[in-house]
């Protein structure tokens, strides 16, 4: 089979993460590092890449699909695999972009082990907050968790889990305004009070900022089948509910936003792709 790659950037969100500890066989590496790696695996294949382009259209033309970039061009094939991922949304915030991987992170699976035996915030109060800030509380010596609401918004096993922790608090009515720095990492968040308007400055030593992940799945929503979160909805292989067309890692429903989870599923679609191709399917 013929490929091609279109990519914004070969790596993705993955060149977000600062640190990788817990991908299988390589004990230590960075985002940078690893998505570098991958590149220079991938040109070692007769694999097109086109780089810094996007998708902004996706049309069925019988069983083919015609994928329009935003640079114009227009690539028609039987076999198309979203692997677009997901981005966590942001506090929007002064301070937030400067200090991401400097103090501020987004998976506490990912990058809580850097915060061992230190005081971190968890800014959200929803199942991924929560599950965030039970699990920080079993390494860090103290969790804060911040939520905007006047309640938290959790499942109610999960807030009576969070009650038994001795080392964690929370803040309700709490408006995230400004993430403080020392100009090398982050030192303190500046929260306001809603209901009073009271601001204060709260040292830490990191933010896990936990208030949803969006999948980049905008340009297929018409196309394929997604759940409320927007997620593309898939079976076992990968398959989405239109012939021909896959998706793969974060961008998913596959559960875990991991990274070596979204390496396996690329293989997985890959190899469904072939077998629908090899059995005239597609």
């Amino acid at each position: 089979m013929k490929v091609a790659i279109v990519a914004e950037r070969v790596g993705g969100q993955v060149k977000e993460t600062v640190g990788i500890e817990n991908l299988i066989s390589v004990p230590e590496t960075t985002g940078s590092e690893l998505a570098d790696n991958l590149k220079t695996h991938l040109l070692r294949y007769p694999v097109d890449l086109l780089e810094h382009r996007k998708i902004e259209k996706v049309e069925l033309v019988g069983k083919e699909k015609q994928v329009t970039t935003s640079v114009g061009e227009k690539l028609t094939t039987p076999a198309l695999i979203i692997a677009t991922g997901a981005s966590w949304r942001k506090l929007n915030v002064p301070g937030e972009t400067e200090y991401i991987g400097r103090g501020v992170a987004f998976c506490s699976h990912c990058d809580g082990p850097f915060y061992v035996g230190k005081h971190v915030a968890v800014v959200g109060g929803g199942n991924s907050g929560i599950e965030a800030a039970i699990d920080l509380a079993s390494i860090c010596s103290r969790v804060t968790v911040f939520e905007f609401m006047d309640e938290l918004k959790a499942d109610q096993v999960l807030q009576e889990k969070l009650r038994s922790l001795s080392n964690v608090e929370v803040f309700v009515s709490s408006q995230t305004t400004e993430v403080i720095g020392n100009g090398d990492k982050l030192t303190a968040l500046r929260v306001k009070d809603r209901k009073t308007e009271e601001e204060r400055v709260i040292e830490l030593d990191g933010v896990f900022v936990q208030i949803g992940l969006t999948a980049n799945s905008g340009v297929f929503r018409d196309l394929v089948e997604t759940n409320r979160p927007g997620e593309i909805v898939i079976d076992a292989f990968c398959r989405t509910n239109v012939p021909g067309i896959y998706a793969a890692g974060d961008v998913s429903t596959v559960p875990y936003k991991q990274i070596i989870i979204s390496m396996g599923e690329g293989a997985k679609a890959a190899l469904s792709a072939f077998d629908d191709r090899v059995r005239g399917n597609i």
